[in-house]
């Protein structure tokens, strides 16, 4: 690739993760942050302001022993000891607040991502159109926790080189002096030699890095969703345990978590030879790096024209500039991680703010409120992700008080009207009009069940204290849950200790303690016999006499407690 190609690339990237990374230091938290980073920054300065006093110390020590001088030895001794503990102090102090920094970035930028992640549904539109964000809740851990932490890391290691070079510049300017170069007749005298030498030596070491290292920046990327991919299927195994042991799936989950292993195996080799390339490059650089500027500067001090005091004074000082000049050949490793975050966390970024202004530009089904007592679709359209109609133009009302059964072949889409009822469906046409302040509650065929007590799971989506211990234990008495009622207390992964005929119980006491005025059940009793879905059913006639009752099922009793009824057939809505 062209180098401008490359400039152009590289500033167009370090601008998009700014765009990432500057709404933490211009808003909520900007006072503390940008206290914290100065305070950090001015920590830095003053470590390489020991590192100065401590260069000038190694030429003191080093002509001291060469000189035999005794109480110098011992003075300069106890001098290195303050110096010692002083760069301690310091250093640890720095190390300290940098992390603290880290995390209170971190957290900032998760609750952020989190905010919009749920704003607007879009966490709902990432799974219908994924965007290529495989993986949210990896990139929202994650990537989110390397993006802060290198990102700091290398910020202010970068800051830490640039005034070291200055700093420690000078001195090596000065105490290497000048070199004579004999060309033909003719003598140049090459003022602060080493500096060049120096220069010379990071600039080839940064352009064989960059070209040896540029592979892994893909490779981490792939790396990432390979270990995500795993993670995820070993997560959705455990929860649908149940599902795969009845199945015997093991044989094909295990063929399918191999691919999995493979795919992490695969690349992780790949990495492996491209960390192997790029540490025999560094470290040849490093290793070659210490004795180099003894080589260099070693003809004048056997000349005589230098100490040996000052010969260690310029093999310390040429390192530190050959090492503040090579931050990119050392941190390259960890750039080409941030970098892989940084892509992960810009296409998570981007499909976030795309699905939120498609979801604000272009919502669909328009979900709105009105003055009137009735739930009414008009002219209503649904579509699924892949562009087939399942409804035009369908237009009903739900008065309050209707017992009314939605009837249908199986994917003739009634549980899409549903959504669309519920605003979560991005794809059709036309408008739900709701009355405003409606309690409108769902109850889907398999509920969600938080995990946590079993108190806030009957009381899911309220808070657990906004209903009292005797109305909740009512209420799981009422729908036969009597064997949970001392648990209340208990904290677990529910859905898996209930059966599936449980979890729908659970969903109805959900419905008796919130009392909506519209209550829509999406065969929500389909996991329970037939006496049992009788009972419920009666139960909620009874508790919640005045509120509509919309029913997705399939069971010819269900319709016996229904007086009206909607027909989703052939793309068209039948009253």
């Amino acid at each position: 690739m062209p180098t401008n190609s490359l400039i152009l690339e590289g500033r167009t990237f370090l601008g998009r993760a700014w765009q990432l990374a500057k709404p933490y230091w211009r808003f909520d938290e900007r006072r503390s942050a940008w206290l914290l980073l100065v305070t950090i920054v001015s920590l830095s300065l003053c470590t390489v302001y020991l590192l100065v006093i401590l260069n000038d110390w190694n030429r003191q020590f080093f002509n001291a022993i060469e000189q035999k001088n005794k109480d110098d030895f011992y003075r300069l001794l106890i001098e290195f000891c303050g110096i010692a503990f002083a760069y301690i102090v310091v250093a640890a102090a720095r190390s300290y607040l940098r992390q603290s920094l880290e995390m209170r970035w971190r957290i900032w930028l998760t609750r952020t991502y989190i905010g919009e992640w749920l704003g607007d549904q879009v966490y709902y539109r990432l799974e219908q159109n994924p965007r290529g964000t495989d993986n949210p809740d990896q990139r929202i851990a994650d990537d989110l926790r390397q993006f802060t932490s290198t990102s700091l890391a290398l910020t202010l290691d970068l800051l830490q080189q640039i005034v070291t070079f200055a700093s420690f510049l000078v001195i090596l300017w000065t105490v290497s002096g000048a070199l004579a170069v004999t060309i033909g007749e003719t003598v140049w005298n090459i003022p602060g030699y080493m500096v060049w030498v120096a220069l010379l030596y990071a600039i080839a070491g940064s352009i064989a890095t960059f070209y040896v290292g540029r592979p892994l920046i893909g490779l981490n990327f792939r790396q990432e969703r390979f270990e995500a991919d795993f993670r995820f299927s070993l997560v959705r195994m455990r929860e649908h345990a149940e599902g795969i042991a009845l199945y015997g799936g093991e044989r094909a989950e295990h063929a399918h978590l191999q691919d999995n292993v493979e795919g992490i195996r695969s690349n992780w080799w790949q990495l492996m030879r491209a960390h192997l390339r790029l540490n025999l490059l560094t470290n040849t650089y490093g290793q070659i790096a210490v004795i180099f500027p003894f080589f260099v500067a070693a003809p004048r001090y056997f000349a005589g024209t230098i100490t040996f005091g000052t010969l260690t004074q310029i093999a310390d000082a040429f390192g530190t500039v050959q090492s503040s000049l090579s931050w990119f050949v050392q941190s390259y490793a960890s750039l080409a991680g941030w970098k892989a975050s940084v892509d992960r966390l810009l296409t998570f970024h981007d499909a976030v703010n795309d699905a939120a202004g498609e979801a604000r530009k272009q919502p669909g089904v328009k979900r709105v409120d009105h003055d009137q007592r009735t739930i009414q679709a008009v002219d209503l359209g649904l579509a699924l992700p892949n562009g087939r109609v399942i409804l035009t133009e369908g237009s009903f009302a739900i008065k309050p008080g209707a017992r009314t059964l939605l009837a249908g072949p199986s994917g003739s889409g009634k549980s899409t009207l549903f959504r669309a009822i519920a605003g979560i469906w991005p794809y059709g046409g036309g408008a739900i009009r709701i009355p405003a302040g409606a309690r409108v509650m769902f109850l889907p065929q398999k509920p969600y069940i938080p995990i946590g007590s079993l108190r806030a799971a009957v009381t899911y989506p309220s808070v657990a204290s906004a209903f009292d211990e005797g109305a909740i234990s009512e209420a799981l008495r009422l729908v036969q849950l009597d064997g949970f009622v001392e648990r209340l207390d208990e904290s677990r992964n529910w859905s898996t200790a209930m059966s599936g005929g449980e979890q729908q119980k659970l969903a109805i006491a959900r419905a008796l303690l919130a009392q909506p005025e519209w209550l829509f059940l999406d065969e929500a009793t389909s996991s329970l016999d037939e006496p049992t879905e009788k009972i419920l059913y009666e139960l909620l006639m009874t508790r919640l006499p005045d509120a509509a009752i919309v029913s997705i099922a399939h069971r010819s009793q269900v319709a016996t407690f229904h007086t009206s009824w909607l027909q989703l057939s052939g793309g068209r809505l039948v009253h």
